[in-house]
């Protein structure tokens, strides 16, 4: 199993003079140190206006950095928002191409939709859409990366004529493509889009079991045909995080943190009421948080024990990391950077597990990896042959397109006048 770190770059209020930018440099030494460990992955999310919750709004920036700071961990955009209102799919295709050339192919390709209303609404996304046009640009951005040239779409949400989009990826056809996931059903949307399931949402192993044995059936069925050009056969599941050689510390320095991710996203997605600019979410969750902690103390009792999955000492989360394994997880992403867990915090519990409990995992991982590809190996060959391609055009059909001054130029020795100068501005 392949371990990862995931980004939402949260600030809770009160926000001081210089907490963004250093809430950026210390992600990004987190990262180093991630590398430097052998930790298998850094994701990083596309979110706009969720204050407090998530200033991750570039995350192709963040992660262009990141790649001139590490050597090996792979960069996931996880995800990038595709739909044509963030941004457009061959400025997609372009950003995703030129992060996996300057980080040398490492770039892992994740894709969202969104269902936040403040970032739907902010850029004019109908909600009621958002799959379909997700879909077809999704197909397009592959379609961008692979055809050379593009031969030009004319879609329900999106069109474009032919042009060729430059640069290409280092990873050929593409990035390794994944979508992000909240609910079951998206899982399988996953498998049957042959793409790699991004799951946030914290499912217990049991209940991730399920989730994994039917994105393989999926993958294996003739349900499976891929929107890309390749075929992503991949489960990622998040996990809470605090490692610490005392149960007592690894809780105090995690859970709080954690807890506060959990509240703001399901105000931000659920429950929530807010005002841009002035809703302070981190107040909010204080109070909730003190009640329920109050009202509950059993909860807090669980988490001494080891209850609270990746919050606690090595052994904690070796066992909680076992039962992943043994669903078939193919990785697990560490929510890590949460509330305000500190940087030296985040720092140490990354050490302390990659010293203590990572490496069996690591040892297991290559061997499964290889033996899943192998077993698989047919239906993705099926899969591919079910795929459906953009037909590109010969190259007599190839359209030609003149230069804006050769067709100025001409024009104005058909007819002078139409480009001379009124009288009044003529020198």
């Amino acid at each position: 199993m392949k371990f990862g770190i995931f980004y939402e770059h949260q600030l809770p209020k009160p926000w001081n003079e210089g907490d963004e930018q250093r809430l950026f440099s210390e992600a990004l030494e987190q990262v180093e140190v991630a590398d430097r460990l052998g930790i298998d992955y850094a994701w990083e999310v596309e979110h706009h206006f969720l204050e407090e919750y998530s200033h991750s709004s570039a995350p192709e920036v963040f992660l262009a950095a990141c790649s001139q700071r590490t050597k090996n961990i792979r960069l996931g955009q996880g995800i990038r928002q595709v739909i044509p209102g963030y941004n457009h799919p061959a400025r997609t295709a372009e950003v995703i191409a030129t992060l996996d050339l300057v980080s040398n192919g490492r770039v892992d390709f994740g894709t969202g939709e969104s269902s936040a209303i403040l970032e739907l609404g902010g850029f004019g996304v109908p909600v009621a859409e958002k799959r379909a046009i997700y879909l077809e640009a999704t197909e397009q951005i592959c379609n961008m990366m692979a055809m050379d040239p593009y031969p030009g779409f004319d879609g329900k949400y999106f069109s474009m004529p032919c042009r060729n989009v430059v640069p290409k990826p280092v990873q050929k056809p593409h990035p390794p493509l994944w979508v992000a996931c909240s609910q079951r059903e998206t899982i399988k949307m996953a498998a049957r889009l042959g793409m790699g399931a991004l799951t946030f949402a914290f499912v217990d192993p049991l209940e991730a079991k399920e989730w994994v044995d039917e994105y393989y059936a999926i993958i294996r069925s003739d349900e499976c045909v891929p929107i890309g050009w390749s075929v992503n056969p991949n489960i990622c599941m998040v996990s809470s995080f605090s490692c610490h050689e005392d149960r007592e510390e690894a809780v105090r320095r995690g859970l709080k943190g954690f807890e506060f991710f959990g509240y703001a996203l399901g105000s931000l997605y659920g429950f929530g009421i807010h005002k841009p600019g002035r809703v302070d979410l981190w107040s909010e969750f204080e109070r909730v948080y003190a009640q329920r902690m109050q009202d509950n103390p059993i909860e807090m009792a669980q988490a001494l024990a080891g209850g609270r999955g990746g919050i606690g000492t090595p052994d904690d989360l070796r066992a909680h990391l076992n039962k992943f394994e043994q669903a078939g997880v193919d990785q697990v992403t560490f929510i890590q950077q949460a509330g305000n867990n500190r940087h030296e915090h985040i720092c140490e519990a990354l050490e302390l597990f990659a010293a203590t409990v990572m490496p069996e995992f690591k040892a297991r991982a290559a061997e499964k990896e290889a033996r899943k590809m192998q077993e698989l190996e047919p239906y993705i060959a099926a899969a591919m042959a079910r795929k459906r391609y953009l037909p590109m055009p010969a190259d007599a059909n190839l359209p030609t397109f003149e230069a804006l001054g050769r067709k100025i130029t001409e024009e104005s020795r058909k007819d002078p006048s139409i480009y001379e100068k009124p009288a009044s501005n003529r020198g």
